[in-house]
């Protein structure tokens, strides 16, 4: 089968498409033919081998597609079926591929959408938890229009929170509809949310990682009441917690998502679509910023 592989770190240059074997599901998995599969900045990273340093390697986390194997014991499943969820292991960008966690597609998406949700809505999910986000807290998001950041923003809406989102001018319409009321990011920033909440935020998400950490423990009253997902350094300098799949994945998400988007309280936002023969671009696209909403590969 294809599948996007490297075998020397680099620029997307380095990206093949290749021809390996396929896999296979272990018990509890399933395996799908895949007709989507997300791209996040983890993959530009593992490229560039600021990650795991064997070679060759295999790119991919995410993906949606059609079940043509089942594992045993796996049940509630049936070949055919749309699903979306998390590879069992990187090599999701590919012909096929093994989820190890995994729900139906709902029935408003398409592939694309259903590839786009994994990784978002898990880091916000995740981030949220370990917040302790719920009913009546006035929530902060710091870099609330991107992929993590506006899953955030509605996981929190819809837990019952009122969200408070940072992002540019031109993003606070966007904003606005995602359940977030906008405040622009920048010099000023802090005085502009005590316009909003004059007491200060019970919580606060960073996913920008632009240096704001100090300003949000300020609004939040506190390191604790404080989660970046996006700043490593800034979080041990200031005391904060950095979020990292290590401490537990909010998997729960996956299966609960269905009813909000079934319901209309989230949308998915793709930003732009690419075959998988042209992951390279992709690859370009994604380290230049330019394009608001999730990058996804298109499988034939």
């Amino acid at each position: 089968m294809k599948a996007v592989e490297f075998g020397r770190f680099g620029g997307p240059d380095v990206l093949e498409i290749a021809e390996i074997p396929e896999p296979h599901p272990a018990p509890g998995q399933v395996r799908i033919v895949v007709r989507a599969a997300g791209v996040n900045a983890s993959d530009w990273k593992q490229r560039q081998g600021l990650m795991d340093q064997e070679l060759p390697q295999l790119l991919g986390h995410e993906a949606a597609g059609i079940v043509d194997e089942l594992g045993d014991g796996v049940t509630g499943v049936a070949l055919g079926d749309r699903v979306f969820g998390f590879s069992a292991t990187s090599g999701a960008q590919a012909e096929l591929a093994v989820l190890s966690h995994y729900a139906p597609v709902p029935a408003a998406l398409g592939f694309a959408e259903a590839a786009a949700l994994p990784a978002a809505i898990e880091t916000a999910a995740r981030a949220l938890d370990q917040l302790g986000v719920g009913a009546g807290d006035t929530t902060l998001v710091n870099g609330a229009s991107g992929t993590v950041g506006s899953a955030a923003v509605q996981l929190a809406a819809a837990r019952g929170a009122r969200v408070i989102g940072t992002g540019s001018p031109a993003t606070h319409e966007l904003l606005r509809t995602l359940g977030a009321e906008p405040v622009a990011y920048g010099t000023g920033m802090a005085e502009r949310v005590r316009a909003l909440a004059p007491g200060g935020v019970d919580r606060a998400l960073d996913v920008a990682g632009s240096g704001v950490l100090a300003e949000l423990v300020g609004l939040a009253g506190g390191a604790d009441r404080v989660v970046t997902v996006a700043d490593f350094a800034g979080a041990q300098r200031h005391g904060v917690r950095f979020s990292r799949g290590e401490d537990g994945r909010a998997l729960h998400v996956i299966t609960e998502i269905g009813e909000l988007i079934d319901t209309g309280r989230f949308t998915v936002l793709v930003g732009r679509t690419f075959p998988l023969a042209e992951v390279a671009e992709a690859h370009r696209v994604g380290e230049a910023g330019r394009v608001r909403g999730k990058l996804v590969l298109l499988i034939d």
